[in-house]
């Protein structure tokens, strides 16, 4: 997908990787953006600065989510790119508390279905549309330290897999943005996390560079890590393995008790 002339949503547009989004989407030159996010004045901003239009949205209410798209669409039309970008860090183990739980479920993984339960119809209609959701490489691999993360990412990933299949011959486009440490608020005060430790960690403005180019490519699995791939090769060509190089490198950021 080529983005001039489109029209496109970025939730979690108020900062972060949302932020960087939006900003190279105004350079390429969409006919319109909608940067939504739960921070409104932080939207606002974004909003202002590329002549845009901002929406403050809770993605883990399927109400705000409608009201969203249907801003967006009496704004600038069909909407041909939506990019499911917010998403949230919980740490802790099985331990953490339900609603921890349930908030992260809600807003990495079941913010893509409300998206998706809305937009799939309309595209389908149209006979074309793109959906893209941002995970992360802890869906392929693993998040130590956070078990919420970990399984909520996984399920994005598997629910964008699941479009991709189901809807990919029927002109819905689906691609699901997979980085590892990338600095923003989320990695802020854990430099020394596993994934930044190990390779390194991007700015936003590189991951949106990465995102544009695989949306021009119309690539499944956008991957701001190039690593990321071969540690998928790896985990899958010998599992146990691979679980017990993941335990050393545990070992090293969080030692046994």
């Amino acid at each position: 997908m080529e983005l001039h002339g489109k029209h496109a949503i970025v939730t979690g547009g108020a900062s972060g990787i949302g932020r960087a989004l939006c900003r190279r989407f105004a350079k390429e030159g969409v006919r319109g953006l909608v940067v939504s996010d739960l921070d409104a004045d932080g939207a606002t901003a974004v909003a202002q600065e590329l002549g845009a239009l901002a929406v403050r949205t809770d993605v883990a209410s399927e109400s705000d989510l409608e009201a969203l798209i249907e801003r967006a669409e009496q704004a600038y039309g069909p909407i041909d790119l939506f990019f499911s970008n917010a998403g949230i860090g919980t740490p802790g183990g099985v331990e953490a508390p339900d609603d921890a739980w349930q908030r992260t479920w809600d807003v990495n993984l079941m913010a893509h279905v409300y998206a998706a339960r809305a937009l799939v119809p309309r595209m389908l209609e149209r006979g074309e549309g793109y959906l893209v959701s941002t995970a992360s490489a802890a869906g392929l691999l693993t998040q130590i330290g956070s078990a919420p993360y970990a399984v909520t990412k996984h399920a994005a990933v598997a629910l964008a897999e699941w479009l991709a299949v189901t809807y990919g011959s029927r002109g819905i486009k689906v691609s699901v943005l997979c980085p590892q440490a990338v600095r923003t608020a989320m990695t802020a005060g854990q430099p020394g996390a596993a994934p930044a430790h190990v390779d390194g960690m991007l700015e936003p403005e590189e991951v949106a560079d990465v995102a544009v180019q695989a949306l021009r490519e119309e690539r499944f699995l956008i991957l701001p890590h190039p690593t990321v791939e071969e540690y998928m090769r790896r985990k899958v060509s010998d599992y146990d393995r691979w679980l017990r190089g993941m335990r050393r490198l545990q070992d090293q950021f969080v030692p046994p008790s």
